[in-house]
């Protein structure tokens, strides 16, 4: 790795790749880094390489000039078994996508070993990286952004434009999600379909995360949700799979109030369920993805924390309140409690988010 000891002039039509794969919440942080990027730099080529599933949140983004789609996971899968052969052959297939532009500039949004390669293998002669997880990463890069002791993630993306000229004084937080204009009344059609009257507030439930940690208990979501107004109509969101806990806090609410719910699991895919979210009147969620796609969509959230942070991963636009864990051990950022416990989520209870929610439908 080397360090230029000034930064160089950029071209008048940068030919910028930033390579970002996953996750959803973290594809969504870095559109505002690329908004950013594109309104300071009007005249460049933006190129952006995701991976399924988030990769389909960028198919409108109006700051891109070209989507790059590298599906990772059978990498991920090949290198779970030691496949090198399978992992090489993955590899080659991103290097194929790529083989056709030429980048000048080349962003590792992401911090990886992978994303390093996937960076170097683009040909651009500055590759930049972020101090973020490393893992042998800048052994690929041609330049690293500076570190700063800001933890928010996004800012921390931010950096990575800092080589180009542009510090932290530059940044205006959003992120940026366009839905297709075949999704336009998608929302009215689905709800009047499920008996859900579009002209009365509309509570959305995400109830799983994809981080065990992170999961506050079902029974917990139910007695809290019986705070809601009877006109607040509670419609539950997620994944197939999401469909036993989603009904586990049903059985809850429905103990302790006649209010009726209704469960949507499995039923939309992510742009569907952006166009159900900006119909919502409130997202009510741990951290996960459905969070940061209401925030880009404009739905206010209420959202729980306990393994992370809000100072790290909150949204940073108005419009979000967060419920932090009272617990000893916090924003430890590990995907499984090291107490074996859940200590953390467990310890903010029901009713902190029953108050929040009669607050906000107050």
């Amino acid at each position: 790795m080397t360090k230029p000891t000034e930064t160089p002039a950029l071209p008048v039509h940068a030919r910028i790749l930033i390579v970002r794969l996953s996750a959803i919440g973290d594809v969504l942080h870095v559109t505002s880094v690329v908004h950013n990027l594109r309104r300071l730099l009007p005249d460049a080529e933006l190129t952006w390489l995701a991976s399924p599933p988030a990769s389909t949140l960028l198919a409108g983004n109006p700051d891109i000039d070209r989507l790059l789609v590298w599906d990772r996971r059978p990498l991920d899968e090949a290198s779970a078994h030691l496949h090198l052969i399978d992992c090489i052959r993955e590899i080659k297939k991103a290097r194929a996508l790529l083989a056709p532009y030429t980048f000048d500039i080349a962003l590792d949004l992401q911090g990886l070993f992978l994303t390093g390669i996937l960076t170097r293998l683009s040909g651009a002669p500055r590759c930049i990286g972020i101090h973020e997880r490393h893992e042998g990463n800048p052994l690929f890069m041609t330049e690293m952004a500076p570190d700063i002791p800001d933890p928010h993630k996004i800012r921390r993306y931010y950096t990575a434009l800092a080589p180009l000229g542009f510090g932290a004084e530059t940044f205006q937080p959003g992120p940026v999600l366009a839905l297709p204009k075949n999704l336009n009344g998608y929302a009215k059609k689905f709800w009047a379909s499920h008996n859900i009257d579009a002209t009365r507030p509309i509570l959305m439930v995400c109830v799983r995360t994809t981080w065990p940690d992170k999961n506050w208990p079902p029974a917990y979501f139910g007695e809290a949700l019986r705070a809601v107004p009877e006109d607040v109509q509670i419609v539950f969101s997620g994944a197939k799979n999401d469909a036993p806990y989603i009904a586990e806090t049903q059985c809850v609410l429905a103990d302790g109030t006649d209010h009726p719910s209704l469960s949507i699991a499995g039923e939309t895919n992510l742009l569907e369920l952006a166009a159900l979210l900006k119909s919502a009147t409130l997202l009510f969620t741990g951290d996960t993805g459905p969070l940061y796609i209401a925030e880009a969509v404009g739905t206010p959230t209420l959202s729980l924390w306990g393994p992370t942070a809000p100072e790290i991963y909150g949204p940073l636009t108005k419009g979000h309140t967060f419920l932090r864990s009272p617990y000893e051990c916090t924003a430890c950022c590990k995907t499984h409690c090291a107490r074996k416990n859940n200590g953390c989520m467990n310890a903010l209870k029901p009713g902190v988010a029953a108050d929040a929610l009669r607050a906000f439908f107050s």
